[in-house]
């Protein structure tokens, strides 16, 4: 079963209804007790990081992720702003984040770059698969997402970068790290290829 961790953000119910129309399991969890029952997690985000981290810090999940993902080393998936909190800290705000990952959250500088690009970066782009993640398995080197973001997640370790994309210059789409999964896109919103990729996550 896979539970969508329901801390007050995200498109939750459209995570479950795909997962409903896969005849996967799937449940909205919002204590600490649903979240024991699952095999795996998702982590959905909209908004601002600090919003964000204050939202989950105070629904009361916060002690028991850390424990799940890190000690037993439960799935879990970061969506958008869910995969940003993943990192350290990010510049859009002062809240210190999960630090489950290498990284930091950076705004998007053109300053350097040959094409001025409006923010946020908003619409479809491709999704270039670095190294190997079951998240891409049967996906195609056309494999396009929807994206809705003014920062990225610059990882430390290269070794956790498992997908790219360019927007006026390369960066971090997708991450794996063991257990932890993130992709910067909404695979909820991205028709044929997200769902391939969210059952794929089913799956690993």
């Amino acid at each position: 079963m896979i539970a969508i961790i329901d801390y007050g953000l995200g498109n939750i119910q459209s995570f479950v209804n795909i997962y409903k129309k896969l005849n996967i399991p799937v449940v909205v969890s919002n204590t600490p007790q649903q979240l024991e029952l699952a095999q795996k997690l998702i982590l959905p985000g909209v908004g601002s990081f600090d919003w964000a981290m204050n939202r989950l810090e105070n629904s009361g999940l916060r002690n028991s992720l850390d424990r799940l993902v890190l000690l037993e080393q439960k799935p879990i998936l970061g969506v958008c702003v869910g995969m940003q909190m993943m990192a350290k800290n990010s510049e859009e705000g002062s809240h210190e984040g999960l630090c489950w990952i290498d990284a930091e959250v950076k705004r998007f500088n053109f300053t350097k770059s040959d094409t001025n690009k409006p923010l946020p970066h908003m619409g479809w782009n491709n999704v270039i698969p670095n190294g190997c993640s079951n998240l891409f398995d049967e996906l195609d080197t056309e494999m396009r997402f929807y994206f809705l973001h003014s920062y990225f997640f610059s990882a430390n370790d290269s070794k956790d970068i498992v997908g790219l994309s360019s927007y006026g210059n390369r960066f971090v789409s997708a991450v794996q790290r063991k257990n932890i999964y993130g992709v910067q896109f909404h695979p909820e919103k991205s028709h044929g290829w997200g769902i391939q990729l969210l059952k794929n996550f089913a799956k690993a």
